[in-house]
């Protein structure tokens, strides 16, 4: 084994020194495994939107670098598991989709994967399959008779997506309860079309994964892995590709890349090095010397992850593209000049009440009518809905400026002197 390296394959190095490993069944067997050859891996999306967001792209990431890798991935579409609908971390049952919805979602959770992976025919080549193409299939006395017996009501009750829910007193209906068959169902019968022996996911899935685990331990007599990665949250505590406004979705007809760049530009300076290590392809060696920048230099690492992170999804001319308009509405004052502009020295814009610079800048012309936007969440301080009053600080400061926004159209910025 290479000096320095936990692993002896390539795959659980890179994910080990990225900081995606949190949990694995047997890793020393999956390491064995995939230092010998090509493995199989999946990791299963359901159809609940017609996009994915950023919170998606932890897993996407894993699935991009066990290409890297030498390995095979598969990226499973849910379109048979999102007709129950996953109970995990809700406390109530999703909304039921049709089918013509959950098409409609597949196609746009389509585009996104093509820019992380390679599809074709090869022996590392990417698939995407649906699971309604089995699980629609199945009979139901069949499925319980054959399956249900592989499962015990005493151990299903003990994993978090079902325990949670029932510590919260919350209902939780046998569709539901019968989720996590269906995705245990999902391993082996990719085990037997695809010699998939390596299922990936975030740690709230750990118990639907170890379900699969054991499906195929029993029923086909064969090992196979599972592996997960940390769920991610800001520095602050905020879910991975949540803002104030909304999502943050990977499709750039629902988060434009402009948009997109700048969620990565806000990100909290705590935050730099974990994001930069696992939503960029930068050497780590690179990644560590950005994260090591303090004061206003992490601003700089900042930049790079935003630029970085956005060319892996829309690619690298609409990523400089958007960094180029970052860099004129904030370093230059305004787009070729034409955003209204006010000068402020910092310790005035320290303790300001937020709703001042609006009025000097004209983009409201009374408190009252700011108070409105503020309330319609159309009041924005770099690009980040304002949702209540409080006092401008120096880390509202972006580049010398501070950008201020009414809706989409309407902008100004301060000049920080």
């Amino acid at each position: 084994m290479t000096a320095g390296k936990k692993y002896k394959s390539d795959f659980l190095n890179v994910l080990e020194e990225r900081g995606f490993i949190a949990q694995g069944t047997n890793l020393e067997g999956l390491d064995e495994k995939a230092a010998a050859g090509v493995v199989t891996a999946y990791i299963g999306f359901d159809a609940t939107a017609k996009s994915l967001h950023a919170g998606s792209l932890i897993q996407i990431m894993m699935l991009y670098w066990l290409q890297q890798t030498g390995h095979r991935p598969i990226a499973l579409m849910g379109g048979g598991t999102t007709k129950v609908g996953d109970p995990t971390g809700k406390d109530e049952q999703r909304k039921l989709l049709t089918d013509a919805d959950i098409a409609a979602n597949i196609d746009g959770i389509k585009t996104a994967f093509d820019k992380f992976l390679t599809f074709g025919d090869g022996p590392s080549d990417a698939v995407m399959v649906n699971n309604d193409d089995w699980l629609s299939k199945l009979g139901y006395v069949e499925f319980l008779r054959d399956y249900g017996v592989h499962f015990t009501i005493n151990r299903m009750l003990t994993f978090d997506s079902v325990k949670l829910r029932l510590d919260r007193e919350s209902p939780m209906t046998f569709l539901e309860f019968n989720y996590m068959l269906m995705q245990a169902y999902d391993f082996h019968e990719l085990l037997g079309r695809y010699n998939c022996t390596l299922q990936m996911g975030g740690t709230d899935q750990w118990g639907n994964i170890v379900n699969g685990v054991e499906l195929c331990r029993r029923k086909d007599a064969a090992e196979v892995f599972g592996l997960t990665t940390p769920l991610l949250t800001t520095a602050s505590g905020k879910k991975m590709g949540k803002t104030e406004g909304g999502a943050i979705w990977l499709s750039p007809d629902m988060t434009s890349p402009y948009d997109y760049w700048q969620y990565w530009r806000n990100a909290e300076d705590a935050d730099v090095a974990t994001l930069l290590a696992r939503f960029t392809t930068l050497p780590m060696d690179e990644v560590r010397r950005l994260a090591a920048l303090d004061g206003a230099e992490i601003n700089e690492a900042k930049k790079v992850l935003a630029t970085e992170a956005t060319a892996l999804l829309h690619g690298r001319e609409a990523a400089e593209s958007a960094a180029g308009t970052a860099q004129k509405t904030f370093e230059q004052g305004g787009l070729g000049g034409d955003l209204p502009t006010i000068d402020m020295s910092a310790n005035d814009l320290e303790g300001a009440a937020v709703i001042d610079p609006f009025l000097a800048a004209g983009l409201c012309a009374s408190k009252g009518e700011a108070r409105r936007h503020i309330k319609a969440g159309a009041l924005k301080v770099n690009d980040e809905p304002v949702r209540e009053e409080r006092a401008l600080s120096a880390s509202d400061i972006r580049d010398g400026s501070v950008k201020l926004s009414i809706g989409k159209k309407k902008h100004a910025i301060i000049r920080v002197q």
